[in-house]
């Protein structure tokens, strides 16, 4: 079983270290090595594909193809902007002195170029969606954009990112319903606070370090309130899903499904230890099965209707 190496959740070994040495970095500044981030930012785009009625199945098919590209994509993207903001701050921080730019293995002209490349693939894959998607994916750039710039004004950074990474749930409701109403809003709501609440989790593996180099994080601020304020999260979770379902008419599955990934969510409060970066990297990484888990629900409701 692959193991990060010291000090970071870098992944140097399995399959990105049988890459070519000129391409691994590029893997890298991609995070090609930890998948997770491109889940958690395309499982809501698939809850977005699979809520709204009146959708032909092969249509909701490729869609969460293209949606699934997409993400790789986009996720890429957003984390090579993100390492071009943060490259002299991560120098500072254990787990991400190792990345490219951080370390030197990449130049900024370098990851420029590549950018400019992922945004390209990622601005053919839009124009494969509907004229309302269109318009939303291009906005949604702004977030991509400002949200490195959060950690630097705001005690909020993770909300920000919530809006940012959230973004793929109202983009796969109006790519598959093809216009906006209140359950777009409402599953919306409910993806914001819900990666408010894991982010959250996941910052808690850097307090010493973004205390040392004065970057501020909702992680920071909810110090010794850690369970409350995930809790706090994952309930205006459940809640916005429970609007989003209510106004988009799923069926019974819907309801009895959802039990699941309330459960997940709960197992997640209970278990967490914001002193213990492990667990806390554990649980981050555990939002995968419950975004899957809430997936299987909208399905359940979908099919039941």
């Amino acid at each position: 079983m692959d193991q990060p190496i010291p000090h970071t959740d870098i992944r140097v070994d399995g399959w990105i270290g049988r890459l070519p040495p000129r391409l691994r970095p590029y893997a890298l500044l991609m995070r090609l090595d930890r998948p997770i981030g491109t889940w958690l930012l395309f499982l809501p785009g698939v809850w977005g594909i699979l809520l709204p009625d009146h959708v032909p199945a092969k249509q909701r098919v490729f869609l969460i193809v293209l949606f699934g590209i997409g993400s790789v994509v986009m996720r890429g993207a957003g984390c090579v902007v993100n390492d071009m903001w943060d490259r002299d701050i991560d120098r500072q921080v254990a787990r991400t002195a190792g990345r490219p730019l951080a370390s030197g293995a990449l130049s900024m002209r370098e990851a420029a170029l590549f950018l400019a490349a992922l945004l390209l693939i990622g601005f053919n894959i839009l124009m494969n969606l509907n004229g309302l998607s269109q318009v939303l994916g291009a906005s949604s750039l702004i977030l991509v954009g400002l949200y490195p710039l959060a950690k630097r004004v705001t005690w909020w950074p993770q909300l920000v990112m919530g809006f940012t990474f959230g973004f793929g749930a109202p983009l796969g409701y109006a790519a598959a319903a093809n216009h906006i109403d209140m359950a777009l809003g409402t599953l919306y709501a409910a993806t914001i606070v819900w990666q408010l609440g894991f982010d959250t989790i996941y910052g808690f593996q850097d307090m010493e370090d973004d205390a040392r180099i004065g970057v501020r994080s909702t992680s920071r601020l909810m110090a010794g309130h850690a369970r409350l304020f995930v809790g706090t999260c994952y309930g205006l979770t459940l809640a916005g899903l429970l609007a989003a379902g209510y106004l988009a008419h799923v069926g019974p599955g819907f309801w009895l499904a959802l039990a699941l990934p309330a459960a997940l969510l709960a197992w997640q409060v209970w278990r967490l230890d914001e002193r213990n970066p492990a667990t806390c990297l554990r649980l981050f990484r555990f939002n995968r099965e419950t975004g899957l888990a809430i997936a299987l629900a909208v399905l359940a409701g979908t099919l039941t209707r």
